[in-house]
């Protein structure tokens, strides 16, 4: 465990709220959509236990990822689904909202949230197990911290995102630095392997940075690129 009165664990605390603003905003998002449909009655109860719910899976989920993360190899694959999840918040936004039913049923509407909860919590609960080193109270001050932002804060993490793009430019580089991070301390290397090469941790942290920012630029300028493509080729069609 992080001694608390060391730099590194104040680090790590600042990482986890990093990564629950950006992951967690549109959780909120998904349970308004899902209880929509509800009466004034019952829409209270169906977020209040559709959000129960969601925590206490995202508490189960946590304590797997940092189980699995001691398991040789899977820190090595969880570091590469952090960069994938860095490059994909780098891309334009793909609404996905629009899949979520809107129940009508009290019942239906909290195991929407619940299982929409679980799907799009996968990214936050990877990178809350990756930066939190193993140590417990790091673990459940995210799980903490992100109920906030999933009950009352979309809307501000939202607007704070779209006035500020470069918060989501950091915050994808930072999965990519605590991606590479993870990496380094993967059972499966050898024990001396952190300690061969100096300061490999921070060549792989500043790497993972890196790449999660080339990849996710170039992908992004592809996506922006491609409906000019498309309408060229339409125009070119008409003409001919």
């Amino acid at each position: 465990m992080l001694d608390i009165t060391t730099v590194p664990f104040w680090i790590a605390v600042l990482q986890i709220i990093t990564i629950d603003i950006l992951l967690g905003g549109d959780n909120a998002v998904v349970i308004a959509l899902a209880c929509r449909k509800l009466p004034d009655s019952q829409r209270n109860k169906g977020i209040f236990w559709g959000v129960v719910g969601a925590i206490i899976l995202r508490v189960a989920l946590i304590f797997f990822a940092l189980q699995l993360l001691a398991i040789p190899w899977l820190k090595i694959i969880g570091a590469l689904l952090l960069v994938w999840i860095g490059v994909k918040l780098l891309q334009p936004e793909d609404d996905g909202h629009g899949e979520v039913t809107a129940a009508d049923t009290l019942f239906a509407a909290i195991k929407t949230i619940i299982i929409a909860d679980a799907v799009m919590s996968l990214d936050n609960v990877i990178g809350v197990a990756g930066a939190a080193h193993g140590d417990i109270r790091l673990v459940i001050f995210g799980i903490l911290f992100s109920i906030p932002i999933v009950v009352w804060g979309s809307k501000l993490v939202l607007k704070l995102m779209d006035r500020f793009p470069q918060v989501i430019t950091a915050g994808g580089m930072l999965l990519g630095w605590i991606g590479g991070g993870m990496m380094v301390s993967d059972p499966a290397l050898p024990a001396d392997f952190s300690t061969s090469i100096p300061y490999i941790k921070l060549v792989f942290e500043i790497s993972g940075a890196a790449i999660v920012l080339l990849i996710g630029k170039i992908l992004a300028a592809r996506a922006a690129a491609r409906p000019q493509v498309d309408i060229a080729n339409t125009n070119k069609e008409r003409s001919s």
